[in-house]
């Protein structure tokens, strides 16, 4: 049974490091910004008033495109939040931080829901960085997957 899980602990780590690595760029970024300093209104000139339009901060958007094409996409997320029943970001919050390497999908589900939701509600990326659940999800999961490195000499992204 220990190799078993030795084993599937390996492969975890493999299938998500690189990807991790690209995201983990971000992280000083996501820690240092607050919800409304990611997102600005364009309401036009002086003379020309338009109706409000949202204006995202472009490192954001990079994370966010970035995120969407590494392995933590999982486009069945309300599935996962179902079956841990996360109702609000401090559940969320809750949840990641007792999470374990094996819970690799309750962040697939969590980092889903804020990046691919915010394609249709753009506020979801805003409330993602306010409630620090990219900052949460990311502190995790760069403990959790370089912890259990087999190389233990290996650099961690810092």
């Amino acid at each position: 049974m220990y190799g078993q899980e030795t084993n599937m602990r390996e492969q975890v780590v493999e299938e998500y490091k690189d990807d991790l690595t690209k995201l983990l760029r971000y992280l000083p970024f996501l820690e240092k910004r607050g919800g409304k300093d990611v997102q600005q209104f364009y309401e036009g000139d002086e003379q020309n008033k338009v109706i409000p339009v949202p204006v995202y901060d472009s490192t954001l958007l990079a994370f966010v495109k970035e995120a969407k094409t590494t392995k933590f996409m999982n486009r069945n997320y309300p599935y996962i939040y179902r079956r841990w029943n996360l109702p609000d970001p401090a559940a969320e919050r809750k949840a990641m931080e007792s999470a374990t390497l094996r819970d690799i999908d309750l962040f697939r589900g969590i980092i889903s829901k804020y990046v691919l939701g915010g394609q249709t509600k753009a506020v979801m990326w805003t409330m993602a960085v306010e409630e620090r659940i990219f900052v949460t999800a990311l502190t995790k999961l760069r403990s959790l997957v370089f912890d259990y490195s087999k190389d233990p000499k290996e650099m961690r992204p810092r």
